[in-house]
């Protein structure tokens, strides 16, 4: 029955067919089995008791199989043909191993047989006595099999969906925690490029202020632009947490001389060197090489104490490589990352996520080396 009163197919369908069913059939099943009772009035209650109980087959699995035993034996007692009767009852077994747990399934099950065998030792007429157990048990027995293994698929199946649920769950929440990873590699790298030459070009014009102001202007300016083009930066990677926000082009080595002409305003001269043949690098590859070389040049604005230094892109077949160097006074990890490990510990896992390798150390004329290998698809 569903909600409001309204009885469902499901429980309608298999009740009417099996009483039209049971109404038609039984006179010629009795037909075949001489010495049966004849259909009469009493004959056709049980068999419509027996098959209007299904309707609540769904709701009450126990009580439809206890209401349609004592149908079905009364029926069999008094004498009445072998017929469709025994549908409903084998449906109502079936019903109770599909629904319910297989310990109380079976002790409903083994009382309904216990009450059906009955009239194979007390029956009106001649009796089959312990030759009729057997098909008797047929009758619980192979319903109650077929119910337990449907049940026992239906909750394997139900068990896989939910662990393939979960298993979705978690992908998405790693998904989602990875690219908040990687928002957060990108934030550090431009707030910690833009931040630095910012404070470098504003200890310039301080310096510069009561002596030269007109030079100061120009720091003053080349503050101006290097915080405009950071904030840019910064809202084009912010923007991919936003939903429905269009993402701007993504930072690569195309942007090198933008880079260096921001530096150069903070104090930096950057001396670039390409070898190799240039090529569009696939876009991870790209923003991780870029990004390797802005915290690179970041740490030697901030600690090398240096106004120079290298940067050279080799592209080679199925690789590409950028190594920064400096002659400065800082040697060590802590000297690079500004005592903190994350900007080490950063450009480290971008390249080491795309199977790269990272080297850094001390030089050996003095200064710092920071070097990446990315591998690449070989051009053809």
């Amino acid at each position: 029955m569903r909600p409001g009163g309204r009885w469902g197919w499901p429980d309608a369908v298999p009740a009417l067919v099996l009483l039209a069913f049971g109404l038609l059939a039984t006179g010629l099943a009795g037909d075949n089995q001489p010495g049966s009772r004849p259909v009469d009035a009493a004959c056709r209650v049980l068999i419509a008791v027996a098959a209007l109980a299904l309707l609540f087959r769904r709701r009450a699995p126990v009580a439809t199989l206890a209401v349609i035993t004592v149908a079905t034996s009364t029926y069999l007692v008094l004498g009445y043909p072998y017929g469709p009767i025994l549908l409903t009852f084998l449906l109502a077994v079936y019903t109770v191993a599909v629904r319910l747990p297989v310990r109380p399934a079976a002790l409903a099950a083994g009382g309904a047989f216990v009450l059906l065998v009955a009239h194979v030792f007390v029956a009106r007429g001649p009796a089959p006595g312990w030759a009729g157990v057997l098909p008797a048990s047929a009758w619980v027995v192979v319903p109650f099999a077929v119910g337990v293994v449907v049940r026992v698929n239906r909750e394997s199946a139900a068990r896989t969906r939910a662990e393939e649920a979960r298993t979705r769950a978690e992908q998405a929440r790693r998904q989602a925690d990875e690219e908040r990873l990687r928002i957060a590699q990108e934030v550090h790298d431009v707030v910690g490029h833009g931040l630095a030459a910012i404070s470098m070009q504003a200890e310039i014009a301080l310096h510069l202020l009561p002596k030269r102001p007109e030079q100061a202007e120009t720091a003053l300016t080349a503050i101006s632009r290097t915080s405009r083009e950071a904030l840019d930066e910064l809202r084009v990677t912010l923007g991919a947490v936003r939903q429905g926000a269009e993402r701007g082009p993504v930072p690569g080595l195309a942007r090198l001389p933008a880079l260096r002409d921001r530096l150069a305003g903070a104090g930096l001269i950057v001396e670039t060197r390409v070898t190799g043949d240039p090529r569009e690098l696939p876009a991870a590859a790209d923003l991780t090489a870029y990004r390797v070389v802005q915290e690179a040049l970041t740490n030697v604005l901030r600690h090398a104490g240096v106004t120079s230094a290298e940067v050279t892109v080799d592209y080679r077949a199925d690789e590409v490589t950028v190594e920064v160097t400096d002659r400065g006074t800082g040697t060590g990890t802590a000297v690079l990352d500004g005592g903190d490990g994350h900007g080490l510990a950063g450009m480290r896992e971008r390249v080491e996520a795309l199977g790269g390798r990272l080297d850094t150390g001390p030089r050996s004329g003095g200064g710092f080396r920071v070097y990446a290998r990315l591998p690449v698809e070989p051009t053809t």
